[in-house]
């Protein structure tokens, strides 16, 4: 399924086996394997097949001459990982990737179009503060709303 449309904010517990349950509405549209990797801002994005092969054909066009370029790549693609959930929809998230993205037991998975974050509880909340008091300087000057 092409063009996914992630939406939503839910507050999940990760076990202590490091496994998390998505919503439902998610793993539908996420399918039976999908790729969890280090995201921006400290927290991990979540991709669909179809997202993920995109994201590869625009890595694929930076130029492997840009340091910049090969240590993003490299930092990026060396955290990622396929993930496939267990009968109760649980999906085991990599101690690196919980180190990187500092989840320890609340976690927020939000919906974002065409990927999912997950982030510590805390530290979604102080962004989200942070983002609120921003919301319509943003909006104006990216999307033009």
């Amino acid at each position: 399924m092409s063009g996914a449309n992630f939406v939503g904010e839910y507050l999940h517990t990760l076990d202590a086996k490091g496994r998390i349950a998505l919503p439902a509405k998610f793993r539908e549209t996420l399918g039976p394997k999908f790729i969890v990797a280090r995201g921006l801002d400290k927290c991990l994005f979540v991709y669909p097949p179809e997202e993920w092969d995109q994201v590869m054909e625009k890595l694929k066009t930076i130029p492997i001459s840009s340091k910049d370029a090969r240590h993003f790549t490299r930092y990026f693609l060396s955290g990622a990982t396929e993930a496939e959930p267990d009968k109760q929809g649980r999906v085991v998230i990599p101690q690196n990737l919980r180190d990187y993205a500092g989840l320890n037991k609340d976690v927020f998975i939000l919906g974002v179009g065409s990927r999912i974050e997950i982030w510590d509880k805390d530290a979604w909340e102080e962004t989200k503060l942070g983002l609120e008091a921003e919301f319509s300087v943003l909006a104006e000057s990216v999307a033009g709303i």
